[in-house]
Protein backbone atom coordinates (compact mmCIF):
# COMPACT_ATOMS: atom_id res chain seq x y z
CA UNK A 1 0.00 0.00 0.00
CA UNK A 2 1.16 3.49 -0.79
CA UNK A 3 0.44 7.12 -0.17
CA UNK A 4 -3.06 8.56 -0.59
CA UNK A 5 -3.23 10.35 -3.92
CA UNK A 6 -6.04 12.17 -5.70
CA UNK A 7 -6.61 10.97 -9.26
CA UNK A 8 -9.21 13.61 -10.05
CA UNK A 9 -7.44 15.07 -13.06
CA UNK A 10 -7.22 11.68 -14.80
CA UNK A 11 -3.56 12.27 -15.57
CA UNK A 12 -0.27 10.80 -14.53
CA UNK A 13 1.04 12.60 -11.48
CA UNK A 14 4.68 13.59 -11.00
CA UNK A 15 6.85 11.52 -8.74
CA UNK A 16 7.43 13.41 -5.45
CA UNK A 17 10.81 15.08 -5.20
CA UNK A 18 13.43 13.24 -3.18
CA UNK A 19 13.40 14.50 0.38
CA UNK A 20 10.13 16.37 -0.19
CA UNK A 21 8.79 17.87 3.01
CA UNK A 22 11.85 17.01 5.05
CA UNK A 23 14.03 20.06 4.58
CA UNK A 24 16.84 17.66 3.67
CA UNK A 25 18.85 17.38 0.50
CA UNK A 26 18.64 13.87 -0.93
CA UNK A 27 21.70 12.40 -2.59
CA UNK A 28 21.62 11.70 -6.28
CA UNK A 29 20.25 8.35 -7.36
CA UNK A 30 22.66 5.66 -8.39
CA UNK A 31 24.86 5.98 -5.30
CA UNK A 32 26.71 2.71 -4.69
CA UNK A 33 25.09 0.56 -2.03
CA UNK A 34 28.34 -0.30 -0.21
CA UNK A 35 29.29 3.24 0.87
CA UNK A 36 25.72 3.98 1.92
CA UNK A 37 25.67 0.80 3.98
CA UNK A 38 28.88 1.90 5.69
CA UNK A 39 27.34 5.29 6.47
CA UNK A 40 24.17 3.70 7.83
CA UNK A 41 26.12 1.29 10.02
CA UNK A 42 28.33 4.10 11.34
CA UNK A 43 25.31 6.27 12.17
CA UNK A 44 23.67 3.41 14.05
CA UNK A 45 26.85 2.35 15.82
CA UNK A 46 27.55 5.94 16.90
CA UNK A 47 24.04 6.29 18.34
CA UNK A 48 24.41 3.03 20.27
CA UNK A 49 27.82 3.94 21.67
CA UNK A 50 26.64 7.42 22.58
CA UNK A 51 23.65 6.12 24.52
CA UNK A 52 21.29 8.01 22.22
CA UNK A 53 17.58 7.29 21.79
CA UNK A 54 16.89 5.21 18.68
CA UNK A 55 13.46 4.89 17.09
CA UNK A 56 12.88 2.25 14.41
CA UNK A 57 9.85 2.94 12.23
CA UNK A 58 7.99 0.49 9.98
CA UNK A 59 5.62 1.79 7.33
CA UNK A 60 1.92 2.38 7.86
CA UNK A 61 0.00 -0.85 8.53
CA UNK A 62 3.21 -2.88 8.26
CA UNK A 63 3.63 -6.15 6.43
CA UNK A 64 6.01 -8.97 7.34
CA UNK A 65 9.04 -7.38 5.72
CA UNK A 66 8.64 -3.93 7.27
CA UNK A 67 7.76 -5.05 10.80
CA UNK A 68 10.07 -8.06 10.69
CA UNK A 69 12.96 -5.82 9.62
CA UNK A 70 12.24 -3.24 12.33
CA UNK A 71 11.98 -5.85 15.09
CA UNK A 72 15.08 -7.70 13.87
CA UNK A 73 17.16 -4.54 13.92
CA UNK A 74 15.70 -3.62 17.30
CA UNK A 75 16.61 -6.99 18.78
CA UNK A 76 20.14 -6.69 17.43
CA UNK A 77 20.61 -3.18 18.81
CA UNK A 78 19.23 -4.19 22.18
CA UNK A 79 21.92 -6.85 22.48
CA UNK A 80 24.42 -4.01 22.04
CA UNK A 81 22.83 -2.11 24.92
CA UNK A 82 20.94 0.44 22.83
CA UNK A 83 17.98 2.49 24.01
CA UNK A 84 15.66 1.41 21.22
CA UNK A 85 11.94 1.46 20.51
CA UNK A 86 9.91 0.35 17.49
CA UNK A 87 6.73 1.93 16.15
CA UNK A 88 4.39 2.25 13.18
CA UNK A 89 1.26 4.20 12.40
CA UNK A 90 -1.92 2.15 12.44
CA UNK A 91 -5.44 2.76 13.71
CA UNK A 92 -5.84 0.93 15.99
CA UNK A 93 -2.22 0.35 16.97
CA UNK A 94 -2.16 -3.42 16.77
CA UNK A 95 0.14 -5.93 15.13
CA UNK A 96 -1.49 -7.61 12.12
CA UNK A 97 -3.04 -10.95 13.07
CA UNK A 98 -0.65 -12.90 10.81
CA UNK A 99 2.41 -11.37 12.52
CA UNK A 100 1.57 -11.74 16.19
CA UNK A 101 4.21 -14.47 16.56
CA UNK A 102 7.09 -12.07 15.85
CA UNK A 103 9.59 -11.71 18.71
CA UNK A 104 10.60 -8.38 20.22
CA UNK A 105 7.13 -6.89 20.47
CA UNK A 106 7.90 -5.57 23.94
CA UNK A 107 9.85 -2.85 22.08
CA UNK A 108 6.69 -1.61 20.35
CA UNK A 109 5.50 1.87 21.30
CA UNK A 110 2.40 3.57 19.84
CA UNK A 111 3.02 6.79 17.89
CA UNK A 112 1.52 8.87 20.70
CA UNK A 113 4.23 7.69 23.12
CA UNK A 114 7.38 7.81 20.99
CA UNK A 115 10.06 10.39 21.88
CA UNK A 116 9.14 13.78 20.43
CA UNK A 117 12.68 14.37 19.18
CA UNK A 118 14.59 11.07 18.97
CA UNK A 119 18.32 11.22 18.39
CA UNK A 120 18.20 8.70 15.56
CA UNK A 121 15.29 7.44 13.47
CA UNK A 122 15.75 4.43 11.19
CA UNK A 123 12.92 3.74 8.75
CA UNK A 124 12.41 0.23 7.41
CA UNK A 125 10.82 -0.64 4.04
CA UNK A 126 9.21 2.80 3.58
CA UNK A 127 9.58 4.29 0.12
CA UNK A 128 8.61 7.83 1.05
CA UNK A 129 8.05 10.02 4.08
CA UNK A 130 4.23 9.85 3.85
CA UNK A 131 4.50 6.05 4.15
CA UNK A 132 5.37 6.63 7.80
CA UNK A 133 2.01 8.27 8.46
CA UNK A 134 1.94 10.40 11.60
CA UNK A 135 5.46 9.23 12.46
CA UNK A 136 6.78 11.12 9.46
CA UNK A 137 6.65 14.32 11.52
CA UNK A 138 8.61 12.68 14.30
CA UNK A 139 11.20 11.42 11.82
CA UNK A 140 11.85 14.90 10.47
CA UNK A 141 12.49 16.19 14.00
CA UNK A 142 15.14 13.55 14.71
CA UNK A 143 18.76 14.65 14.85
CA UNK A 144 19.49 12.13 12.13
CA UNK A 145 17.42 9.85 9.90
CA UNK A 146 18.59 6.65 8.22
CA UNK A 147 16.41 5.13 5.50
CA UNK A 148 16.76 1.39 4.75
CA UNK A 149 14.62 0.20 1.86
CA UNK A 150 14.63 -1.89 -1.32
CA UNK A 151 12.02 -0.02 -3.39
CA UNK A 152 13.36 1.51 -6.60
CA UNK A 153 10.77 4.26 -6.18
CA UNK A 154 12.23 5.38 -2.83
CA UNK A 155 12.38 9.19 -2.65
CA UNK A 156 15.58 9.18 -0.53
CA UNK A 157 14.16 11.30 2.24
CA UNK A 158 16.77 10.62 4.93
CA UNK A 159 20.18 11.95 5.88
CA UNK A 160 21.57 8.52 5.02
CA UNK A 161 19.73 6.53 2.36
CA UNK A 162 20.58 2.84 2.13
CA UNK A 163 18.53 1.86 -0.92
CA UNK A 164 19.09 -1.39 -2.80
CA UNK A 165 16.42 -2.18 -5.41
CA UNK A 166 18.20 -5.45 -6.15
CA UNK A 167 17.66 -6.75 -2.61
CA UNK A 168 14.90 -9.35 -2.33
CA UNK A 169 13.60 -7.74 0.86
CA UNK A 170 14.45 -5.03 3.34
CA UNK A 171 15.13 -7.81 5.84
CA UNK A 172 18.04 -8.95 3.62
CA UNK A 173 19.52 -5.46 3.91
CA UNK A 174 18.94 -5.41 7.66
CA UNK A 175 20.81 -8.70 7.95
CA UNK A 176 23.81 -7.09 6.26
CA UNK A 177 23.65 -4.18 8.73
CA UNK A 178 23.40 -6.59 11.66
CA UNK A 179 26.39 -8.52 10.35
CA UNK A 180 28.37 -5.29 10.04
CA UNK A 181 27.49 -4.49 13.66
CA UNK A 182 28.91 -7.91 14.54
CA UNK A 183 25.74 -9.20 16.18
CA UNK A 184 25.31 -12.97 15.91
CA UNK A 185 22.09 -14.24 14.37
CA UNK A 186 20.14 -16.07 17.05
CA UNK A 187 16.74 -17.76 16.92
CA UNK A 188 14.64 -14.63 17.49
CA UNK A 189 16.57 -12.56 14.97
CA UNK A 190 16.21 -15.36 12.44
CA UNK A 191 12.43 -15.54 12.94
CA UNK A 192 12.01 -11.83 12.24
CA UNK A 193 14.36 -11.82 9.24
CA UNK A 194 12.90 -15.01 7.73
CA UNK A 195 9.40 -13.51 8.02
CA UNK A 196 10.49 -10.56 5.91
CA UNK A 197 12.21 -12.85 3.45
CA UNK A 198 9.22 -15.12 2.82
CA UNK A 199 6.87 -12.14 2.67
CA UNK A 200 8.65 -10.34 -0.14
CA UNK A 201 9.74 -13.39 -2.11
CA UNK A 202 6.29 -14.96 -1.97
CA UNK A 203 7.78 -17.94 -0.17
CA UNK A 204 10.61 -18.00 -2.73
CA UNK A 205 8.30 -17.98 -5.75
CA UNK A 206 9.06 -14.49 -7.09
CA UNK A 207 11.81 -13.40 -9.44
CA UNK A 208 13.77 -11.72 -6.64
CA UNK A 209 14.67 -15.18 -5.30
CA UNK A 210 18.38 -15.63 -6.04
CA UNK A 211 21.06 -18.08 -4.91
CA UNK A 212 22.01 -15.55 -2.22
CA UNK A 213 18.43 -15.56 -0.96
CA UNK A 214 18.51 -19.32 -0.54
CA UNK A 215 21.90 -19.12 1.16
CA UNK A 216 20.51 -16.62 3.65
CA UNK A 217 17.46 -18.82 4.19
CA UNK A 218 19.75 -21.78 4.93
CA UNK A 219 21.68 -19.66 7.41
CA UNK A 220 18.46 -18.67 9.16
CA UNK A 221 17.15 -22.25 9.23
CA UNK A 222 20.39 -23.32 10.90
CA UNK A 223 19.33 -21.38 14.01
CA UNK A 224 16.49 -23.86 14.53
CA UNK A 225 13.52 -21.73 13.52
CA UNK A 226 10.27 -23.45 12.53
CA UNK A 227 10.10 -22.20 8.96
CA UNK A 228 7.00 -24.28 8.29
CA UNK A 229 5.12 -22.61 11.14
CA UNK A 230 6.22 -19.13 10.02
CA UNK A 231 5.15 -19.73 6.41
CA UNK A 232 1.85 -21.31 7.39
CA UNK A 233 1.02 -18.44 9.75
CA UNK A 234 1.97 -15.70 7.27
CA UNK A 235 0.41 -17.22 4.15
CA UNK A 236 -1.94 -20.10 4.91
CA UNK A 237 -3.96 -19.26 8.01
CA UNK A 238 -7.28 -17.43 7.67
CA UNK A 239 -10.50 -17.13 9.59
CA UNK A 240 -13.52 -18.84 8.03
CA UNK A 241 -15.14 -15.47 7.31
CA UNK A 242 -12.18 -14.72 5.02
CA UNK A 243 -13.04 -17.74 2.89
CA UNK A 244 -16.63 -16.56 2.49
CA UNK A 245 -15.53 -13.03 1.60
CA UNK A 246 -12.92 -14.39 -0.80
CA UNK A 247 -15.68 -16.20 -2.65
CA UNK A 248 -17.59 -12.93 -3.04
CA UNK A 249 -14.52 -11.01 -4.24
CA UNK A 250 -13.60 -13.68 -6.78
CA UNK A 251 -17.21 -13.88 -7.92
CA UNK A 252 -17.21 -10.19 -8.83
CA UNK A 253 -13.77 -10.25 -10.50
CA UNK A 254 -13.68 -8.73 -13.98
CA UNK A 255 -11.51 -10.00 -16.81
CA UNK A 256 -10.62 -7.45 -19.51
CA UNK A 257 -8.66 -9.36 -22.17
CA UNK A 258 -8.44 -6.24 -24.34
CA UNK A 259 -6.54 -4.53 -21.51
CA UNK A 260 -4.65 -7.64 -20.37
CA UNK A 261 -6.18 -6.98 -16.96
CA UNK A 262 -8.10 -8.79 -14.24
CA UNK A 263 -9.41 -6.90 -11.23
CA UNK A 264 -11.79 -6.99 -8.31
CA UNK A 265 -12.70 -4.87 -5.34
CA UNK A 266 -13.64 -5.03 -1.66
CA UNK A 267 -15.82 -2.26 -0.27
CA UNK A 268 -15.42 -1.30 3.37
CA UNK A 269 -18.94 -2.60 3.99
CA UNK A 270 -17.82 -6.01 2.68
CA UNK A 271 -14.94 -5.97 5.13
CA UNK A 272 -16.96 -4.95 8.18
CA UNK A 273 -19.73 -7.36 7.23
CA UNK A 274 -17.22 -10.20 7.38
CA UNK A 275 -15.71 -8.91 10.62
CA UNK A 276 -12.27 -8.67 9.00
CA UNK A 277 -9.51 -6.07 8.83
CA UNK A 278 -7.64 -4.80 5.80
CA UNK A 279 -4.47 -6.70 6.65
CA UNK A 280 -6.43 -9.96 6.60
CA UNK A 281 -7.29 -9.62 2.90
CA UNK A 282 -3.82 -8.74 1.63
CA UNK A 283 -3.51 -12.23 0.15
CA UNK A 284 -6.45 -11.81 -2.22
CA UNK A 285 -4.17 -10.31 -4.87
CA UNK A 286 -2.04 -13.47 -4.87
CA UNK A 287 -5.06 -15.48 -5.95
CA UNK A 288 -6.32 -12.98 -8.52
CA UNK A 289 -2.85 -12.76 -10.09
CA UNK A 290 -2.98 -16.46 -11.02
CA UNK A 291 -5.46 -15.67 -13.83
CA UNK A 292 -3.92 -17.12 -17.01
CA UNK A 293 -5.64 -14.69 -19.37
CA UNK A 294 -4.28 -11.47 -17.84
CA UNK A 295 -0.80 -9.98 -17.44
CA UNK A 296 -1.79 -7.51 -14.71
CA UNK A 297 -3.93 -8.15 -11.63
CA UNK A 298 -5.49 -5.45 -9.46
CA UNK A 299 -7.37 -5.54 -6.16
CA UNK A 300 -8.98 -2.36 -4.81
CA UNK A 301 -9.70 -2.32 -1.06
CA UNK A 302 -11.70 0.48 0.54
CA UNK A 303 -10.76 1.67 4.03
CA UNK A 304 -12.80 3.43 6.71
CA UNK A 305 -11.96 6.84 5.19
CA UNK A 306 -13.36 5.86 1.77
CA UNK A 307 -9.86 5.65 0.35
CA UNK A 308 -9.17 2.88 -2.16
CA UNK A 309 -5.94 1.03 -1.47
CA UNK A 310 -4.91 -0.53 -4.74
CA UNK A 311 -2.61 -3.56 -5.04
CA UNK A 312 -1.14 -4.18 -8.50
CA UNK A 313 0.79 -7.22 -9.74
CA UNK A 314 2.49 -8.03 -13.04
CA UNK A 315 3.70 -11.34 -14.42
CA UNK A 316 6.75 -9.67 -15.91
CA UNK A 317 6.02 -7.73 -19.08
CA UNK A 318 4.66 -4.55 -17.45
CA UNK A 319 6.62 -2.46 -14.94
CA UNK A 320 3.78 -1.79 -12.51
CA UNK A 321 6.22 -0.11 -10.12
CA UNK A 322 6.80 2.66 -12.66
CA UNK A 323 3.06 2.90 -13.35
CA UNK A 324 2.14 3.25 -9.68
CA UNK A 325 4.98 5.67 -8.98
CA UNK A 326 3.73 7.93 -11.76
CA UNK A 327 0.31 7.88 -10.09
CA UNK A 328 1.74 8.87 -6.71
CA UNK A 329 2.28 5.38 -5.34
CA UNK A 330 5.30 3.14 -5.62
CA UNK A 331 6.69 -0.36 -5.45
CA UNK A 332 8.64 -2.85 -7.50
CA UNK A 333 8.55 -3.83 -11.18
CA UNK A 334 6.19 -6.73 -10.54
CA UNK A 335 4.45 -5.70 -7.30
CA UNK A 336 3.31 -2.19 -6.50
CA UNK A 337 0.42 -0.13 -5.23
CA UNK A 338 -1.21 3.23 -4.80
CA UNK A 339 -4.10 4.83 -2.95
CA UNK A 340 -6.93 6.96 -4.32
CA UNK A 341 -9.59 9.12 -2.73
CA UNK A 342 -11.59 9.08 -5.97
CA UNK A 343 -14.47 6.73 -6.76
CA UNK A 344 -13.78 3.11 -7.61
CA UNK A 345 -14.77 3.68 -11.23
CA UNK A 346 -12.50 6.71 -11.61
CA UNK A 347 -9.62 4.99 -9.87
CA UNK A 348 -9.78 1.94 -12.13
CA UNK A 349 -10.22 4.12 -15.22
CA UNK A 350 -7.05 6.08 -14.50
CA UNK A 351 -5.08 2.97 -13.62
CA UNK A 352 -6.31 1.18 -16.74
CA UNK A 353 -5.18 4.08 -18.92
CA UNK A 354 -1.78 4.21 -17.25
CA UNK A 355 -1.28 0.48 -17.74
CA UNK A 356 -2.14 0.75 -21.43
CA UNK A 357 0.51 3.46 -21.83
CA UNK A 358 3.16 1.56 -19.91
CA UNK A 359 6.15 0.29 -21.88
CA UNK A 360 6.42 -3.47 -22.19
CA UNK A 361 9.41 -5.21 -20.64
CA UNK A 362 11.37 -8.11 -22.12
CA UNK A 363 10.43 -11.41 -20.48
Amino acid sequence: MTDVTSLADLSLLPVPDAGEGTGRVAPASGVAVGPQRDRAVEAIRSAVQGGESILLVAHVDPDGDSLGSALALGLALRTLGAHVSVSFDSDPFVVPRSLTFLPGQDMLVPPSLVPATPDLVVTLDAGSLPRLGALGRVATRARRMVVIDHHASNTRFGDVNLIDPDAASTSVMVTEVIDALEVELDHDLAVAIYTGLVTDTGSFRYGATTPDVHRLAARLLATGIRHDVITRTVWDTHRFSYLRLLGDLLGRARLEPENDLVWTWCAFSDLTGAGLTLDEIEGVIDIVRTTAEAEVAVVCKQDADDVWRVSVRSKGSVDVGAVCTALGGGGHRFAAGLSSSESLERTVEVLRGALLQAPRLPV
